[in-house]
Parts: C-alpha cells; sequence; structure tokens
C-alpha cells in the first residue's frame, strides 16, 4: 500500500507516535484531535492537520480511530457523520479499548446503514512501544478487511489474528486485566519484602531469573516504581475501565471471577485516592500506604 492515505483520529500519548511512523513509513497521514497543540505537532512532523474528523475521513484509504471508549468512538462516527464520509472502499480500523459488545454492534450498524466496513485492532506496549513500532495489535475482523489493514498495522507492530469483529477488544480487555492485577500482587509482594528488609533491587533480580518473573518485575516495577516516576503514559482510570470490560465479558458468558472481582474493586479503591489523571504504575505506590 505505497502512499496510502490514512486519516487518523485522536493523537494523544499512543496515537502521536504512532501517527509519526506512519508518517515516516512514507504514507499521507492526515490527523485530528481536539488538542490544537496535537495537530501543530503532528504537522510539524509531515503530517497533515485536518480541519475536523469529516475532513479527515473524507479522504482516508485507512481510517484509524484512537480513542478512549467506546462513547468516543460512537461519537465520532455516527453523531459528528463520519460513517457518512468514509468511501464505502475505505476501511475504518477502531484502534481505541472499547467495549465488544458495542463494537459488533457498531459494525454492524456501519454495514447495514453506511455500507462502511470496520475492524476492530486495539494495541498492548505502551508508548515506548508506538514509538519503536513494537506494538502487538489484536486484530478482529472480517479476513478480507483484516489482509487489507495488514501493511499499514505491520509498520505499527506485531499483529496477532483473534478472530471475528469485536475480538480483539475482549482480548485487549483480558490482557489488562492480567496486567492490572500481576502489578498489585507484585506491588504487595515487593512492599512485604521491603518491610521485612530484603532490598528492592535484589528482589528483582531474584524474581526475575525465577518463576515469580513477569512483565510487572521486568518492566514496570524497575523503569517507573523504582525510580519513583510513575510515567509509563497509560492513565490509571484506563486501566481500571479495561478491567471492568473484562468484568463484564465474565458475567456475560456466565463466568464467577472472584479474583477479577476483587482486583477491580482494589483498583476503584486506587482510582478514588489518587489524582484522576494519575499512570496506572501509581497503583504500586498507593499498595505500599495501605
Amino acid at each position: 500500500m505505497p502512499d496510502t492515505t490514512i486519516g487518523f483520529i485522536g493523537l494523544g500519548n499512543m496515537g502521536m507516535p504512532m501517527a509519526r511512523r506512519l508518517v515516516e513509513s512514507g504514507h499521507t497521514v492526515r490527523g485530528f484531535d481536539a488538542n490544537a497543540t496535537a495537530l501543530e505537532v503532528l504537522a510539524s512532523h509531515g503530517g497533515v492537520a485536518g480541519g475536523d474528523v469529516t475532513e479527515v475521513a473524507d479522504c482516508a484509504d485507512v481510517l484509524i480511530l484512537m480513542l478512549p471508549n467506546s462513547d468516543i468512538v460512537e461519537k465520532v462516527l455516527i453523531d459528528e457523520g463520519v460513517a457518512q464520509h468514509v468511501s464505502p472502499e475505505a476501511l475504518i480500523v477502531d484502534m481505541s479499548s472499547s467495549v465488544p459488545g458495542r463494537t459488533r454492534a457498531l459494525a454492524e450498524t456501519l454495514e447495514d446503514k453506511y455500507q462502511v466496513r470496520l475492524i476492530d485492532a486495539p494495541v498492548s506496549g505502551g508508548v515506548k512501544g508506538a514509538v519503536a513500532g513494537t506494538l502487538t495489535i489484536m486484530v478482529g475482523g472480517d479476513d478480507a478487511a483484516v489482509k487489507e489493514a495488514e501493511p499499514v498495522l505491520q509498520i505499527l507492530g506485531r499483529m496477532v489474528r483473534t478472530g471475528a469483529v469485536a475480538s480483539g477488544h475482549a482480548l485487549k480487555a483480558l490482557n489488562n486485566l492480567l496486567s492490572a492485577t500481576h502489578l498489585l500482587v507484585t506491588s504487595e509482594a515487593m512492599h512485604i519484602g521491603r518491610r521485612f528488609g530484603i532490598d528492592t533491587e535484589v528482589m528483582l533480580d531474584a524474581i526475575n531469573g525465577a518463576s515469580g518473573r513477569i512483565g510487572s518485575t521486568e518492566n514496570k516495577w524497575p523503569n517507573f516504581v523504582v525510580s519513583e516516576t510513575y510515567d509509563s503514559g497509560f492513565a490509571l482510570q484506563l486501566m481500571l475501565k479495561d478491567m471492568r470490560i473484562a468484568q463484564q465479558l465474565a458475567r456475560e458468558v456466565n463466568l464467577s471471577v472472584p479474583l477479577t472481582d476483587r482486583s477491580v474493586e482494589l483498583w476503584s479503591a486506587a482510582a478514588q485516592e489518587l489524582s484522576p489523571t494519575a499512570d496506572h504504575t501509581e497503583i504500586a505506590r498507593w499498595s505500599g500506604l495501605r
């Protein structure tokens, strides 16, 4: 897909470096964000700042959405008229963290009412992965549509085919449920060890060579907690949103998940006590104060 025109709506912490990679790969990227500064940054890196979401949609071969939740995705596509401006030959790729059931319903509405195709392709890997192009992209949708999106998505990271539309959003929520829960229990274990008198670096070194090794000990604690920067680029509120999506999925498939329920309860408590803009890694600091 040489010089594909890509529309990109949502130029936040993740969206901006993703859009930049697409520009650097030789594609024309026309973007929009509610933040005017983000549009200036995109233009400074060779992208084109769109005047509004419909202008971005008008000329897109592929339209990528990187938005906070299903409410905003639906507002942009339906209420703000983007679905009416996308060419039937174009493809919408929802890379947001959306609710799977709503994604499935939205895909049906877009196809039936507007003759527009949608696939879901949420990501994991954080800002670092977005910058480096090493994201894990969980892709759900029609085989032909996914194949069509592949040349663009491969610029951003490693694609994992998850199944039908909305399966990517389901797997993203389950991944973040795991990520959140093991970060919390890792933090509890580290605080226990610290109070007992074991050095933090010693614990991490031992655990990372033993059976307790996990992403929280290999990445989040060394890079964001020990340094006390708490700046992974992914908000606690967004992590909690994804956990609740996974919890709701369990309800929908009639599965009892007591550990999930307790983890959501604790993360909810942290969200009440910490700043609304807190990074999700601040759960580690919060757990040590209890």
